[in-house]
């Protein structure tokens, strides 16, 4: 086992082709040992430089309905009226503190997410 720092994209493919070898390592062994330590080294390369950031609210909830089976009509109970549901999905009006109160709980969407400006 020869894992050292990834500093470059080269570094990067070359940890990424070895971890495509030993994938399927088995827990226990050295091979397996220098799985795990390889995808932490490769985890932490990616957090770096190649951060995703965080959805716009609106692609959340959207996201969140499709993940379980919901429609526009399902949101009322936890934004309003059926109107005032529409004029939030179409972006025309923003999320009020009750609203992003309720559909964190409801939805289980993080509040950091919902309280982003869009």
């Amino acid at each position: 086992m020869n894992i050292k720092p990834i500093r470059s994209e080269a570094d990067y493919q070359k940890a990424l082709e070895r971890l495509e070898i030993i994938f399927d390592a088995k827990r226990g062994t050295d091979e397996g040992d220098e799985l795990e330590i390889l995808a932490i080294v490769i985890d932490n390369y990616e957090n770096e430089n190649f951060p995703i950031g965080m959805p716009d609210p609106i692609s959340a909830i959207n996201f969140r309905m499709e993940q379980m089976g919901l429609k526009q009509k399902d949101l009322v109970d936890m934004i309003g009226f059926k109107s005032r549901v529409s004029e939030i999905m179409n972006k025309k009006r923003k999320l009020t503190l009750e609203m992003i109160r309720k559909l964190n709980a409801k939805l289980n969407i993080p509040t950091e997410v919902l309280i982003q400006d869009y």
